[in-house]
């Protein structure tokens, strides 16, 4: 593979959405999250810690944790009945509907001075260090993916609810799939936007 031939394969990748019903086979899977195994992270201590979710039930239950969330945070924001109901609908629909559902969690233990605030963000950047990895793994396999933080919103009530360990703090999910969509490129800023020299 040339430069060339990589760079347009990191350019490709699209947030996908709707995806076919065709299941993920399982030995993709464990290729795609060995990959991530080898995401960057600070220190090394590798923080990340993976739960797949198939069983339906476990679906439902996070569905409606999130969405009791969703429209807590919308009322709060003075959004109409009609609004909340679309909202929290089509979030449960994805959430029920999507092939793979990957719930991505912080070990708050994995840290080398608990207490200092930068091995907070430092854990929380690793995580999503590993994160982009599943992505970018997902998408040589032919899958596409997308990136969800809703457990941000309501991380305690996910935590108590799916049993997972104390230190097991939800960052995000991604919901990967067969493309049943073909996004066009999003559109980017210019370089020199974002880019400063000195």
């Amino acid at each position: 593979m040339t430069s060339a031939t990589l760079h347009d394969f990191l350019r490709s990748r699209r947030s996908i959405r709707r995806f076919q019903e065709r299941p993920v086979p399982q030995e993709a899977l464990t290729r795609i999250l060995q990959t991530t195994l080898f995401a960057p992270s600070a220190h090394n201590l590798q923080p990340w810690r993976l739960l797949e979710i198939h069983s339906p039930q476990a679906r439902r239950q996070l569905a409606a944790i999130l969405t009791a969330a969703l429209r807590a945070d919308m009322q709060r924001q003075k959004a109409s009945e009609q609004d909340v109901q679309q909202r929290t609908a089509r979030t449960r629909r994805r959430l029920l509907a999507a092939p793979v559902v990957l719930l991505y969690c912080r070990d708050t233990t994995a840290v080398r001075q608990p207490d200092d605030p930068q091995e907070h963000h430092m854990g929380v950047q690793s995580v999503a260090n590993a994160m982009l990895y599943t992505l970018l793994a997902a998408h040589a396999e032919g899958l596409g993916g997308n990136w969800i933080c809703w457990p941000l919103y309501a991380a305690k009530a996910v935590r108590q609810e799916l049993d997972l360990p104390p230190h097991w703090q939800p960052e995000g999910m991604l919901f990967l799939g067969y493309p049943a969509e073909d996004p066009a490129p999003p559109p980017r800023a210019p370089l020199d936007q974002a880019l400063r020299r000195l």
